[in-house]
This record gives structure tokens, C-alpha cells and sequence, in this order.
């Protein structure tokens, strides 16, 4: 009950230009900065708890502070969402420890939004409450409002105009660059997917490189600069004019790979792009010497948390978010075989962010690094996938030095995985992967061919692991 309690609620409700005597005599000392993240109703929900329970995890005094901080907006900032977090210290850095009236009053839409979300999906939830989860209703359109258009340079193409409407209580990712040209249209759809791609991203530090909405560079490792190297390595073609996505925070000697101050103009590497939660003063120094290179703050935490929502036909397409990587990691196949689950996640996530047919082959790099060697995106058959990804793969391997555990092509390749986004309908697909030298296959399963491809991975020594969960991505 302490949330609730006279001293707290008074010093975000008071009006500091009216009531600030009585506020002093009564002993109130203000508050203009609440920071607040609500129990998590929506992740407990998921967990498929009994009404009983799950009533417990309804907050009361969190939604009541933050109204109570955005209905006194004048004075008080309410911030709900880590995605400001950045925004948000660079103004307070820059004004010394104060927001501007523009800041309070977006941040007050978005706090009413944020409570007007957590309501109804408690609302929601409890109206269309069923023993079996199939039986649940699909979910209510989430209650979206944007502002005002801001026009964009073009939109796809040159002959296409273009706008972006910000989510209501949302910042504008154009509001938020830190140096550089304008975003674009497709430069926006590019940071998306990029970000996507980190989701669910937990050990070391991750890099994605993502062209056209593909992943064609994906790495993990000990250090942002590290990872960077990696991701590049996974296709330095496809990396000219990209969008870099980090998991962590940067500073000036994480983006040395790119070599942006280098003498030799043709040694820089071109990205349009680089994301980031956040620069230090020496990469954003760095970064500001490329004048049309776009720099945003921006972390995982900027995706949508409710349902994932389209347009399509003109109408609302709504589902919930991709959020469950496997259901298991189950050896079909009859030889003995415990898959390595780092590896293996590192390959599902790959995977899950490429456009659908979708092949990724992933292996365990040098200093302990996880490496997307190549990627198949896209074809309208699976095999297609497969021969785009293996073709990939043997050029980064190529490209890299040889290691003391795999001191040939076939023997790195051999040691690598490779992960299918859907089932295999047909042998062929994995027929394509074995002749590359590929011992360790996952996919989904669930086709009405399961065994014939169980059985072609038998007799050609591959592991064939079922993860019971599809990725598509159209």
C-alpha cells in the first residue's frame, strides 16, 4: 500500500504554482520524475494461470501513480516505456535535469495509452476466458491512435510519396536521430526488422546486418565490436549500404571496423544506417564524421509489446507476437545426438527473421562467437533456399581463416547447423544440405512426409532435430 499512501500521491498531484505554501506547510516535497513499469498481467497471463492467481498479479498502485503523474503533466514527466529511456537522459544531460513542456506532454499520451492497454488486455483477458485455449476468440484490434503524418523523402521508390504516422504517446524515430540524413521509408522498414532480429537475444553482444529486410549478417560475441566484425564477415557484399543493429550500448572503439576515419576513402564501409540503446560521446563523434550516416537510438525495447497488427486489404490484420523460438529440440533421426541449445537458439532466431522459405546455416566461430554464415530468403521453394544459403556459407568460410577444430571447407560445414523456418515437405531440401556437408538440420516437423525425411537423414548421417514451432515471415 505504500504506492497509495498521502505523501507520494500528493507530490505528483500537487499544483506546483498554486498549492506550493500549502504544500510546505503540509511537509509534501515534489516529485517531477516517475518512472514506472506495471506488474507484468500480460506475462503471467500467457503462463495459463487460474483466475484466482492471476488476479494477484493486477497492479493497483502502478497504473494510479502514473496517472496521477500525467494528469499533472505540467510538472510532472510519467515515464512507462524503457524505449524513451535514451531520448529521455539526453534531454536531462542536455537541459541539466530538466524536460521540456513538448516532452511532458507526449509523455503524459503515452502513459494514458500505456493504462488504457494494460485495462484492456486485463478487460479482455478475463472476458474471454476459456478451459481450452483454442476456443479463446482471436484478440481485439489493440487500440491504436497516431498523430499527425510527417512526410517522408519518398517511399519505396521515387515516384511514391510517403508519411510517417507516429503511435500516439510514441516517439518518432524520425524525432530521435542523433546525426545524419532523414530516415526513409525503406530505411524505417530496415531498422524493424533489424531489431526483430534481436529479439530474445540474451548471452554476450549481438550485431545484425539487415538489407532489404533480411538478416544477411548475424553474430554474437564478447564484445559490439567483435560482433560487428562477424556479422560483416557473413556477407560483405550485402553489408554496402546496410542498417547495423546492436544489442548494447556503443563506444568509439566498437565501430572500429568500420573504419570511418580512415585516410583511404575506399577503405570506410557505407552503411545507411546504425542502431544502437546508446552512444558514448566518442562514437557519436565518430559517427557524426559521415554526415549522411543515420544514427539511432533506438533497442529492442521500441517493438510494439502488444499484438502484431498489419494492414491488409485495407483492413486490420491482427496476431500475437512471434515470441516462442521452440517448443523442443528433439533428435528424430536414430544415431544419438544432443544438439548444442546455444547454437541451436542462435540458428531459430536467425531463421525466424528471414522472409519465408527460409534456410540459415549458423555455426560456433572463433573466441567464442555465434556466426550466421549464410541465409536463404524469400524463394518460392524451399530447395531454392537451401542452395542460396549453402552457396553463402561456403564463400564466408572461404573468406575466413581456417581453425585448428575444422581445418577444411567439408569439415566446417560439417560442424555448422542448419535450420529451416517451416517443415520439409520433401527430402530434397535436406538432400541439398548433406551434399554441402551440412550433419545437423532443424525444422519444425508436422509434414505428412515427416518419416521419409527422417528416414533420407538416416541414411546420409544427418541429424534431423524437430523444434515443433514455425517461423514464417511474410
Amino acid at each position: 500500500m505504500k504506492t497509495l499512501s498521502y505523501e507520494i500521491a500528493s507530490a505528483l498531484l500537487f499544483d506546483r504554482d498554486r498549492d506550493a505554501a500549502e504544500a510546505r506547510a503540509l511537509g509534501v516535497t515534489p516529485i517531477d520524475l516517475l518512472v514506472a513499469n506495471l506488474y507484468p498481467f500480460g506475462e503471467y497471463r500467457d503462463r495459463g494461470l487460474a483466475t484466482g492467481e492471476l488476479v494477484e498479479y493486477i497492479d493497483i498502485g502502478g497504473p494510479t501513480l502514473v496517472r496521477a503523474a500525467a494528469k499533472n503533466f505540467r510538472h510532472v514527466a510519467s515515464v512507462v516505456s524503457p524505449a524513451d529511456y535514451p531520448a529521455l537522459i539526453a534531454e536531462l544531460t542536455e537541459r541539466r535535469g530538466a524536460l521540456s513542456a513538448a516532452t511532458r506532454r507526449r509523455l503524459m499520451t503515452s502513459a494514458f495509452e500505456a493504462t488504457a492497454r494494460y485495462d484492456r488486455a486485463i478487460a479482455d483477458h478475463l472476458a474471454s476466458e476459456r478451459e481450452d485455449r483454442e476456443e479463446r476468440p482471436a484478440p481485439n484490434a489493440p487500440p491504436m491512435r497516431f498523430g499527425r503524418g510527417v512526410a517522408l523523402r519518398y517511399g519505396e521508390n521515387p515516384h511514391q510519396r510517403a508519411r510517417l504516422h507516429p503511435r500516439a504517446g510514441s516517439a518518432s524515430p524520425t524525432a530521435l536521430l542523433l546525426s545524419g540524413k532523414e530516415l526513409s521509408y525503406n530505411n524505417l522498414l530496415d531498422v524493424e526488422a533489424a531489431l526483430a532480429a534481436l529479439r530474445g537475444h540474451e548471452r554476450g553482444h549481438a550485431c545484425v546486418v539487415v538489407k532489404h529486410g533480411n538478416p544477411c549478417g548475424f553474430a554474437v560475441a564478447k564484445t559490439p565490436g567483435e560482433a560487428l566484425e562477424l556479422a560483416w564477415a557473413g556477407d560483405p557484399v550485402s553489408a554496402f549500404g546496410s542498417v547495423l543493429a546492436f544489442s548494447s550500448p556503443l563506444t568509439r572503439s566498437c565501430l572500429a571496423p568500420l573504419a570511418l576515419d580512415a585516410e583511404d576513402r575506399a577503405a570506410r564501409r557505407f552503411v545507411e544506417v546504425v542502431v544502437a540503446p546508446a552512444f558514448d560521446e566518442g562514437a557519436r563523434a565518430l559517427l557524426a564524421t559521415a554526415k549522411n550516416l543515420r544514427v539511432l537510438p533506438l533497442s529492442v525495447d521500441a517493438l510494439p509489446g502488444d499484438d502484431d497488427a498489419r494492414l491488409c486489404l485495407g483492413h486490420l490484420l491482427v496476431q500475437d507476437p512471434d515470441d516462442t523460438l521452440f517448443a523442443s529440440l528433439r533428435t528424430a533421426t536414430s544415431a544419438p545426438f544432443t544438439p548444442d541449445a546455444e547454437l541451436a537458439a542462435f540458428g531459430i532466431r536467425a531463421a525466424r527473421a528471414v522472409k519465408s522459405n527460409a534456410i540459415a546455416i549458423v555455426r560456433r566461430a572463433p573466441r567464442e562467437g555465434l556466426q550466421l554464415l549464410g541465409m536463404g530468403a524469400g524463394q518460392p521453394n524451399r530447395v531454392a533456399s537451401a542452395r542460396i544459403a549453402v552457396d553463402r556459407a561456403r564463400e564466408t568460410l572461404r573468406a575466413a581463416a581456417v581453425d585448428r577444430d575444422a581445418p577444411t571447407l567439408s569439415d566446417a560445414m560439417g560442424k555448422a547447423y542448419a535450420v529451416s523456418d517451416a517443415f520439409l515437405p520433401f527430402a530434397d531440401t535436406l538432400e541439398t544440405l548433406a551434399d554441402a556437408g551440412i550433419r545437423v538440420l532443424l525444422q519444425p516437423g508436422g509434414s505428412i512426409r515427416d518419416r521419409e525425411v527422417i528416414a533420407r537423414g538416416d541414411a546420409l548421417s544427418v541429424h534431423v532435430v524437430m523444434t515443433e514451432t514455425r517461423h514464417f515471415r511474410h
